[in-house]
């Protein structure tokens, strides 16, 4: 069975409007399964395994057990017809079908060398996308592990580079999106290295076994049709490696920066210097003059990198928490220990569990999370007992971070027997004006030395009355 992103990338050569002959070319597909492929419907997942269930596709094979007598018959004789290998092996006791064998004799017998095909591309077909890092020393001696993500356009040249925290799959996403955006749309054809965060497992072949599936996820929100070069592939694989080389060359190795800041101002420097002043070796012409005429075969995103969610499977936690990234975000408690999906964007989540759902600002600083006053105060009222509602709402207050946990000490070993009526005044403060708000006035109190709900609440009271006199 084809994988879904192969059928994706057959979908899109349709719609451009090529012939099915030529598709069939392009990406390795037989006609026979472009043309099946023309008649199903669009393809909406990339999980492999969900659609070979759904076709019931996959059985014992009786071949294997016969790989090692093929494997002496071509050592043999390694011109030897497969018809005849099959004859040879029916009489041993093989049972199974010609196909079958018929395969497994061609993944063993050693293939001539092919001749070296040039990897162009024509206006709006191909781009070509890739990770790299170097090391850089600063002006004054400092170093650093820069890391980058290089895509360029085949046909123009033109290129766009950006530097990156690191080379995981929301980094080469988001900056994927991006450079696409900046050209004014996607080619036909995105061509990667194969990197752990494109495909997790693959043959020797290069069949990609299991895609990493939030990556498979976004191409298809963004409608991208993704192509991996191979080793086997000399021309596309240079192809690829050469543009991080270039880079490289071009840029790092011949300038020097003062710091990370000079790096970025340089960098728009040489974009301008690469793109719309220098002359491509390759073409002999300025990037952006091709551009100008690539840029109408290129498609329009479906998503614009603002809207780009990247989808991570999730559960629930019995706090009613989903964490991502060290983050914890609020969900009802009636979702407690359900599959949830997060939908990650770039400056926010949301978070669908069956019928609920709750959206929150994105979280970065380190044990920074999320809870909404809502999702608080269900919580708080789905716990059974007055003792268990206290201790959960002097919970949810320590959650507010060191300042929190130095102030509640104080309150509890100055009041033993009454903390509680502070717990449930401050719960209150902390549901109404937010846990900013609540966090500030316990900082104060801790540079006073004054310690309770009362004095928290005439803290409070200027900075409410201002704002009501504002409403």
């Amino acid at each position: 069975m084809l994988d879904m992103l192969k059928r994706h990338e057959v979908e899109i050569l349709l719609k451009a409007g090529h012939a099915k002959t030529e598709i069939a070319r392009l990406s390795g597909v037989s006609l026979r399964s472009v043309k099946r492929i023309a008649e199903e419907s669009p393809v909406l997942q990339a999980d492999d395994g969900v659609e070979r269930r759904k076709r019931q596709i996959g059985r014992p094979s009786t071949v294997t057990t016969f790989r090692k007598q093929v494997l002496e018959i071509l050592q043999e004789t390694p011109d030897l017809a497969t018809l005849e290998i099959l004859r040879r092996v029916r009489e041993t006791g093989y049972r199974g079908g010609k196909t079958a064998l018929y395969a497994l004799v061609a993944s063993l017998r050693s293939k001539p060398a092919k001749p070296l095909v040039r990897f162009e591309g024509l206006p709006g077909e191909f781009s070509q996308h890739d990770f790299g890092e170097v090391e850089v020393e600063f002006g004054d001696g400092a170093r650093q592990r820069i890391h980058f993500f290089a895509s360029r356009l085949k046909y123009s040249r033109f290129m766009r580079v950006s530097l990156v925290k690191d080379e995981t799959v929301e980094s080469l996403v988001r900056t994927l999106a991006e450079h696409l955006a900046s050209w004014g749309g996607r080619p036909l054809l995105c061509v990667f290295d194969r990197p752990k965060t494109i495909a997790l497992e693959w043959r020797k072949n290069g069949e990609v076994t299991e895609w990493n599936p939030i990556f498979a996820y976004a191409t298809l929100e963004m409608g991208v049709g993704v192509e991996l070069c191979w080793p086997y592939r000399a021309q596309q694989k240079g192809s690829v490696e050469n543009l991080v080389g270039f880079v490289k060359s071009s840029f790092f190795k011949v300038r020097r920066f003062h710091d990370e800041a000079d790096l970025r101002q340089q960098l728009q420097e040489w974009h301008r210097e690469v793109n719309q002043e220098r002359p491509c070796r390759a073409t002999g012409i300025i990037p952006a003059l091709r551009l100008a005429e690539e840029a109408p075969r290129l498609r329009a995103l479906k998503v614009q990198p603002d809207e780009l969610a990247l989808r991570i499977p999730v559960y629930v936690g019995p706090t009613g928490t989903v964490v991502h990234d060290g983050h914890a975000y609020s969900m009802p408690p009636e979702a407690i220990s359900m599959p949830a999906t997060l939908y990650l964007y770039a400056n926010r989540v949301r978070i669908v569990a069956a019928r609920y759902a709750a959206e929150h600002p994105r979280k970065f600083a380190a044990q920074e999370g999320s809870t909404l006053a809502e999702h608080r105060a269900a919580m708080v009222a789905a716990v059974s007992g007055k003792r268990g509602k206290r201790y959960l709402k002097r919970q949810q207050l320590l959650e507010l971070g060191e300042p929190a946990i130095r102030y509640l000490t104080e309150v509890v070993h100055r009041r033993p027997r009454e903390w509680f009526q502070d717990v449930d005044r401050l719960h209150q403060i902390l549901q109404s004006h937010g846990p900013e708000v609540l966090r500030r006035a316990m900082e104060e109190g801790l540079k006073e030395q004054r310690f309770g709900a009362v004095y928290v609440e005439r803290s409070l009271q200027p900075s409410l009355r201002f704002v009501q006199g504002v409403q």
